[in-house]
């Protein structure tokens, strides 16, 4: 077990190999029962979950789970789009989806280095929590974030199953996804050269000399594209839930614990005062 959380290579194909499992279990368990396909879909998500969850608990690191996030919209809407006849919508949604879900997968597997290596935030979950760890894992860390993506992604799987036709405003929301996927790449390709030199304690290249969270912005833009592309062509009011749902978990949760972190340097108060928490534009 230590040589292959040691092996980049390794760790990698592991990893794979597990989403491969929790692929198979969730089409077995979406099959297995007669109920509305929103509900199947749901328990399948939740099983494959599940099998990530045991196999972040057999290597001892929960960012096993990482991938899941941009991995699961794209099995979803793939999986409601064939072999049914696309309407030009629903290669839109289609395409919104994999583009975004393509770039951070590629971009987890740019970081990803070994089952050596785990999320900080995990880390210091792991060391606040103690013995509640395990039910924090299972819960914080895998099955609300599954359940959040779920609501963002299922107004696409409807859409895409039901061959809704587009209109103009759909066509414009969904064009704030491919800005979103644009917004996020040129993030974190200014975040990679930061790192790669570290000149000034915080990122202060491109986007992030105006805002502190480009790539979490990105994240809210590309929900809120597919929430609000779907609500305008079917104007229910449920639709927007899994933007609404993501907004607050990044705005209570993910952005609180970064900023949390960057706070340990010096310097942060001016950083903050100085720089958006999201839009990329001068204070």
């Amino acid at each position: 077990m230590k040589k292959l959380r040691s092996s980049p290579a390794a760790s990698f194909a592991a990893v794979a190999l597990v989403y491969i499992l929790a692929g198979a279990v969730g089409f077995a368990v979406y099959g297995a029962f007669d109920a509305d396909w929103r509900v199947r879909l749901l328990v399948a998500d939740v099983a494959a979950t599940v099998v990530t969850f045991a196999f972040s608990v057999i290597f001892k690191n929960a960012s096993v789970y990482d991938p899941y996030w941009s991995v699961q919209p794209m099995v979803i809407t793939l999986a409601c789009a064939f072999p049914r006849r696309l309407t030009f919508f629903s290669w839109l949604l289609l395409a919104a989806v994999c583009v975004w879900g393509v770039r951070l997968t590629w971009n987890w597997a740019l970081n990803f280095g070994s089952l050596e290596r785990e999320d900080w935030r995990y880390v210091m979950l792991r060391e606040k929590t103690g013995k509640l760890y395990p039910l924090i894992n299972f819960t914080g860390i895998h099955m609300v974030p599954t359940l959040i993506v779920y609501a963002c992604t299922l107004p696409a799987a409807q859409a895409i199953r039901d061959g809704a036709e587009a209109n103009f405003w759909s066509v414009a929301a969904v064009c704030l996804c491919f800005g979103a996927a644009a917004l996020q790449t040129v993030a974190d390709l200014q975040m990679r050269g930061y790192r790669a030199e570290r000149e000034t304690p915080f990122c202060r290249r491109g986007l992030w000399k105006y805002s502190r969270h480009p790539n979490y912005l990105g994240e809210l833009m590309m929900w809120w594209g597919i929430g609000l592309s779907v609500f305008a062509v079917y104007t229910n009011w449920w639709l927007l839930a899994g933007a609404a749902a993501n907004t607050v978990l990044f705005l209570v949760v993910s952005i609180p614990m970064a900023d949390g972190r960057q706070a340990k340097k010096a310097g942060f108060a001016e950083y903050k005062a100085e720089t958006r928490m999201l839009l990329p534009l001068k204070k």
